[in-house]
């Protein structure tokens, strides 16, 4: 005799609901832990996304990501020119609001300079950027495609190719361009602005500079070495790669994940005392027939004879 068969006949509507409520209180938490490590995974990607070994930023900030950092343009010549740096790239980093059709585009725009460390690793669609301005390569959440053009600061840009998974910790979409047309977007001032710098006697401009320079290291050089010589200059920080991210874990998006994790804890507190209430509750309720089967003899395990 299948008791338990019999048992879902007897109650299929509350089984039924019974299940479809489990299915969704399970749904929520593993949709929250998605949540959780989509949230890490978002906001590494950025750091994740140029392969660096070291940042070179300004002195006493923890930039360019948990601080705003500031450094000289030409610092990358002075760095690439150290032993055991194989590779090093300029890359500027910057949020704007821009109009698009019918809506407002939040985009990060990442500068880099063609050719060196900082661009995009894969062109999911389309090209790269082949010229030294007013091109850019972008995310697909912007919704941009490749022939687009795009109204960015005073000049408009031509969208030539799409990438994936680039964004910052905020989840805003990335797009590329030249470090010069970037550098251009982050000094450049409005028409009303440049009158008023120009009638005080000021420049039309503000001065250039970069948010940091990456560093690729030659096979078997010294990470911490390279690290520590840049240290002792007055005017520069270095970071590696690990001190990087967890810089951005700690600082960035400490406060997210703590809240996203508080709430993972108490739905999962939540499911399990659920779970444990209903096989309580199912049992309470059979002790009756169980105690009937047991006073007319039935086994209380199934004989393997």
């Amino acid at each position: 005799m299948n008791l338990a068969l019999k048992d879902i006949r007897h109650g299929l509507f509350r089984f039924v609901l019974t299940c479809f409520g489990l299915g969704l209180l399970m749904t929520v938490v593993l949709a929250m832990i998605g949540i959780y490590n989509g949230l890490v995974a978002d906001a590494l990607a950025v750091v994740e996304a140029p392969a660096a070994d070291v940042w070179v930023v300004e002195a006493g900030t923890k930039g360019p990501f948990a601080e705003a950092s500031s450094i000289p343009a030409d610092s990358r010549d002075t760095v690439a020119r150290m032993p055991g740096v194989a590779e090093a790239g300029a890359i500027n980093y910057q949020t704007i609001e821009a109009p698009f059709l019918d809506r407002a585009l939040r985009l990060y725009v990442i500068g880099y300079e063609p050719g060196r460390p900082g661009g995009p690793k894969v062109i999911a669609e389309g090209r790269g950027i082949g010229t030294s301005h007013f091109e850019l390569v972008a995310d697909r959440k912007t919704g941009l495609v490749p022939g687009d053009t795009i109204r960015l600061g005073r000049n408009r840009f031509t969208v030539v190719g799409l990438v994936e998974g680039a964004m910052n910790s905020g989840g805003d979409p990335a797009v590329y361009m030249t470090l010069d047309d970037a550098m251009v977007l982050q000094t450049e001032l409005a028409p009303a602005d440049q009158r008023v710098q120009a009638a005080r006697g000021a420049g039309a401009v503000k001065s250039a500079s970069v948010a940091a320079v990456i560093v690729r290291i030659t096979p078997g050089a010294d990470v911490d070495l390279l690290t520590a010589t840049l240290r002792q200059w007055k005017h520069l920080a270095a970071l590696s790669q690990i001190e990087q991210e967890n810089i951005l874990l700690a600082s960035v998006v400490d406060k997210a994940r703590r809240q996203i994790g508080l709430f993972l804890g108490i739905l999962l507190a939540v499911s399990a005392v659920v779970i444990a209430l209903i096989i309580y509750t199912m049992t309470m309720e059979k002790l009756k027939q169980i105690a009937t089967l047991k006073l007319i003899g039935a086994p209380t395990a199934r004989s393997s004879a």
